[in-house]
């Protein structure tokens, strides 16, 4: 029977060490992804923090209360066979990184951005190898070859695990260096999201909230949490 049948089956999950690394077993069941790949994750503190999502369902599986669960399948199934594609996808982000367009008007958010963005870029530079130029507007603007190459190596250096979080933070923010900065403990995930949403925080303030935005709001940053937290259980 596939561990990811309609309906809990098993009486407890556990982890434990496993040939290549950890695993969470559903009694005596290992855990498969829907690929049907051994579920073996990096950590044991990964390996438990599944069991737990396992042991939490009742009566009919729900993948959607289990995102640590999905983020590992997802590197095993998604990110490790098409590792060198998902690497170009997420260091192809440095070339329109949100950081580097600016608005031009009012003052007030131009000054915003600069009080929030430009330590970053400043970070980017000294620390990543990798200066970016800032322009207003959002009209395409080619970054130095140089600073792209080395941000690719940046992104190529993680395993699987870490990029599969990666690319949660690279995609809810819209900035590979905001996502860098948290993989490095440069931000936290929580300071990113709000970083990543000065202009939208503008707007809200001169015009109000919506309440369909703020709920989508909220879930896009339950969901980079949870990366910033399987990026950490991946050792």
């Amino acid at each position: 029977m596939s561990a990811w049948a309609a309906k809990r089956f098993w009486k407890a999950a556990s982890a434990g060490e496993c040939e290549g690394g950890f695993t969470v077993h559903l009694d005596a069941r290992p855990v498969k992804t829907p690929a049907k790949t051994p579920l073996v994750v990096p950590t044991m503190k990964m390996a438990q923090a599944l069991a737990v999502e396992w042991d939490a369902q009742s009566g009919v599986i729900n993948p959607a209360t289990m995102p640590l669960t999905r983020a590992a399948n997802s590197a095993l199934d998604k990110v490790a066979p098409n590792f060198d594609a998902v690497v170009d996808e997420l260091a192809g982000y440095g070339g329109s990184d949100l950081l580097c367009y600016r608005a031009d008007s009012p003052a007030q958010l131009v000054a915003r951005q600069a009080t929030g963005w430009d330590p970053l870029l400043a970070w980017s530079h000294s620390d990543l190898g990798a200066p970016l130029r800032v322009t207003a507007g959002v009209i395409p603007m080619p970054q130095p070859h140089g600073s792209l190459q080395n941000l690719r190596a940046h992104v190529a250096g993680h395993s699987a695990f870490h990029l599969a979080a990666l690319h949660d933070l690279v995609a809810i923010t819209g900035s590979l260096v905001l996502a860098l900065a948290v993989a490095r403990n440069r931000l936290s995930a929580e300071q990113a999201f709000e970083l990543s949403r000065i202009d939208e925080a503008w707007q809200v303030e001169q015009w109000g909230a919506d309440e369909e935005a703020t709920a989508t709001e909220a879930k896009r940053k339950d969901a980079l949490l949870i990366a910033e937290r399987f990026y950490g259980l991946s050792g």
